[in-house]
């Protein structure tokens, strides 16, 4: 069903494209057509990879792709499919998110990208005269994007749209006047797997199609097999003075776990160590014979490129950097002052103020980085993030439940203003009036400075929150509130109802840096009926019309006579055997004449 629903998707997005193409004599950001066209030294790529050690074996690879175009349908390295369905859905600046698994901030300190939520987000600035117009723009970007892809955004209707009004602000370069015709759309699917249908579409947007550089390192299997990843398209308007282009930014970001990709190189099938594998914690009194407490940390493990990836890097991209004298790609590298780093002959290293190291790859060869052992481990530099959000649900039963957002401000000295965004589906009908905010330790301060909210409408569009609040110093903030659940129609219970229904991670803002984070999804419970009675009702009602349809059929077709007009059972046997001896002897008597004769 899903394959279908993105079939269908595909065609849609090939119809709008091929329209685009039909009226290419409208160049992609009409609205910036005042703006100076660059020269071809700024049709440019750029890519590099960042790879950053974390606590407890895990490696954070950042890759970073940019493209840059221009407004007059001139692609030489900007994606035209890209450039077609803006122009068609006049969107002037997008973000497109593709995020699984979740971001430990307690362990891994500040959250890099978009960390947070799961499933697919997309938000937008498309430009029309009034929200109808917007809404049916939004509508062609979500199919057309979705056929692009190979995503179920088409699914992002009216229910799953929001207007933020206070919590995203444009990262590119729009005009007062552009402005004031720009509409902001937001929609999300947290329920939308994301596997390697996504990444083959990703991929190709680039311009070495990840054969070369430092896309060929991006695989299905490992990028999947990650701690948490994300994918992420950026395309907005970048202007230097007067002159003007259009960025793409694509951005992968993964979290491997060392351990268990040497595992999976060694054993691709997944077998359970022996005991004397297992590094045990022998100051357990309790831990005797085959019981292992397991300790963790005991050494930074040796990995590589080649390891952890399954391959090295395989050369470098001819297109990147095209008309700049810079190196062509750059690897970085940020782990501990003491902890040496081999890299394959032929690169050399670029040195950095901030002490990371970095790396040029060589022309026409593979290129790895190899991290030895180290143990014990060395102390690594981890900067907490200026907030820490959790959420869950509250509640009681199958009919009502509650929402508990809990915000914390690490910093003991500077207070945090924030923008709390909350889109809930329509079958959830929260109370305002139960709104509460409870700081941790007490203060006088009222933390909610601002608040809008826009109510449900059943079946066509859901809850939108968004709260202004301020977190003192080394405080804690409680958010809560109560809501209704909806009983559904039968028909709108997926096929795997009793799972329960995705609700979307909340997004948290902070103006004052642009940092931006998103909590983990929930899963929703609802009143679900037991879809098993309707095969009971149909075998029942079934057995039922066959015993009376047969009994009628019988009474009406059956021929009923008198029990005394029937002849005897042993009469009309001896009537049926008589015949069939006087042919019998008929016959001989025929074969006895032939023979005389």
């Amino acid at each position: 069903m899903r394959l279908l629903r993105r079939l269908i998707a595909v065609v849609l997005a090939t119809s709008l494209i091929s329209a685009a193409v039909g009226s290419s004599s409208s160049a992609v950001g009409s609205s910036s057509s005042s703006a100076v066209v660059d020269d071809d030294d700024h049709y440019e790529y750029d890519e590099n990879l960042l790879l950053k050690t974390l606590p407890g074996n895990s490696v954070l690879a950042s890759f970073r792709f940019v493209m840059n175009g221009t407004f007059n349908n001139h692609h030489s390295v900007f994606p035209r499919s890209l450039a077609q369905i803006l122009s068609q859905s006049h969107a002037r600046e997008l973000h497109l998110k593709f995020s699984l698994g979740r971001w430990d901030a307690e362990r891994w300190g500040t959250p890099i990208g978009k960390a947070g939520g799961t499933g697919v987000e997309l938000w937008a600035w498309v430009e029309a005269d009034d929200d109808a117009g917007a809404d049916k723009r939004w509508t062609t970007l979500t199919n057309a994007l979705s056929g692009l892809f190979c995503a179920s955004l088409n699914f992002i209707d009216g229910t799953r749209t929001i207007r933020p009004v206070m919590s995203f602000q444009p990262e590119g370069h729009h005009s007062e006047r552009e402005m004031e015709r720009l509409h902001l759309l937001h929609g999300s699917l947290p329920r939308e797997p994301v596997c390697t249908e996504n990444l083959t579409p990703f991929l190709k947007l680039l311009p070495c199609k990840g054969r070369a550089g430092i896309s060929s390192l991006l695989d299905g299997h490992k990028l999947f097999d990650a701690q948490w990843q994300s994918m992420s398209v950026v395309i907005k308007p970048v202007c230097d003075g007067d002159r003007c282009r259009l960025q793409v930014e694509q951005t992968v970001d993964m979290v491997l776990d060392v351990e268990r990709s040497l595992q999976r190189r060694d054993s691709p099938v997944p077998k359970p160590r022996s005991i004397e594998q297992l590094n045990c914690d022998a100051t357990k009194f309790y831990g005797v014979g085959d019981a292992c407490f397991p300790q963790a940390d005991l050494a930074d493990l040796p990995w590589s490129l080649a390891e952890i990836f399954g391959r090295p890097i395989r050369g470098v991209c001819p297109l990147a950097r095209s008309g700049s004298e810079e190196p062509a790609a750059h690897v970085c590298a940020v782990v501990p002052a003491g902890r040496p780093i081999f890299v394959s002959q032929d690169s050399y290293e670029v040195k950095r103020q901030d002490g990371t190291r970095c790396f040029v790859l060589p022309n026409g060869k593979d290129f790895d980085i190899i991290l030895p052992l180290q143990s014990p481990p060395l102390p690594q530099d981890i900067s907490p993030p200026p907030l820490y959000a959790s959420r869950s649900f509250t509640g009681h039963g199958q009919e009502r439940g509650g929402v508990q957002a809990v915000l914390r401000n690490p910093s003991p000295t500077d207070s945090v203003e924030f923008i709390y965004l909350e889109s809930l589906p329509w079958f959830m009908k929260p109370y305002l009036h139960t709104l509460r905010t409870t700081l941790s330790p007490p203060s006088p301060l009222d933390p909610l400075r601002s608040l809008f909210y826009r109510p449900v409408l059943d079946r066509a569009r859901g809850a939108h929150l968004e709260a202004a609040l301020t977190l003192p110093p080394n405080s804690t903030l409680t958010l809560s509130y109560d809501f209704d659940k909806s009983v559904l129609r039968y028909t709108e219970y997926p096929p795997d109802a009793n799972r329960g229904f995705d609700v979307a991670a909340a997004v948290i803002t902070i103006p004052r840096t642009g940092f931006a984070i998103r909590t983990t999804s929930l899963l929703l419970s609802l009143p679900t009926p037991d879809f098993s009675m309707p095969y009971n009702v149909i075998i029942l009602s079934s057995t039922v019309i066959a015993l009376a349809f047969g009994s009628i059929f019988n009474l009406l077709v059956r021929r009923f006579v008198a029990a005394d007009a029937m002849p005897r059972r042993g009469a009309r046997l001896m009537t049926v055997r008589g015949k069939i001896l006087a042919v019998v002897k008929r016959l001989k008597e025929r074969g006895a004449k032939r023979k005389t004769e």
